[in-house]
């Protein structure tokens, strides 16, 4: 593979997220006008757009697999703090290593010589077709892991995260 392979996170994963974060957060400056709480609107629009930044960056990462191994990198806009960037080449990943999630999940680290593991990315747009590159440079089996979250299960989120905007937009509608 002398091709640059680039895997960003699933739209739907990413999407979901962000829309979830907006119906959460969009009617907290509307509800503290309407109420006089304590703190200003203003104050509550530049931290939901920090936030909504904050966000965007951590679900901006991506994947990059060339002839010579892999890459978690980040747009370099994204603060420091939030990347967790990391790079391997083929040569260096001796293993898949599977861990239980504290929600009952499995996710997959790739392993090194010396023990080190690396989260390998489970939420991206792709998912086989990045398995099959791994596997095709490392000689490892990936036929098993699986991505982390279903497609359906952010498609129930998307749902009831439409459901919980279409509520707000009411209640702010109708209580005003």
């Amino acid at each position: 593979m002398t091709e640059l392979l680039r895997f960003k996170t699933s739209p739907l994963i990413s999407g979901t997220l962000i829309a979830l974060y907006g119906a959460l957060t969009l009617p907290l400056p509307f509800l503290a006008a309407q109420t006089a709480a304590p703190i200003s609107p203003l104050l509550l629009w530049g931290a939901i757009a920090l936030g909504g930044v904050l966000l965007w960056g951590a679900l901006s990462q991506r994947v990059e697999l060339d002839a010579q191994g892999i890459r978690l990198t980040y747009p370099g806009w994204v603060p420091p703090f939030l990347r967790r960037q990391w790079q391997l080449t083929w040569s260096e990943i001796q293993g898949l290593q599977p861990r239980s999630t504290s929600q009952g999940g499995l996710v997959y680290y790739l392993v090194t010589a010396t023990g080190q593991g690396y989260l390998l990315p489970m939420r991206v747009a792709g998912f086989a077709q990045m398995m099959r590159a791994i596997e095709a440079h490392t000689g490892l089996p990936t036929a098993v892991i699986k991505p982390l979250a279903q497609p359906w299960m952010y498609g129930i989120l998307a749902v009831f995260t439409l459901l919980l905007g279409a509520v707000d937009l009411w209640i702010l509608t109708t209580v005003g």
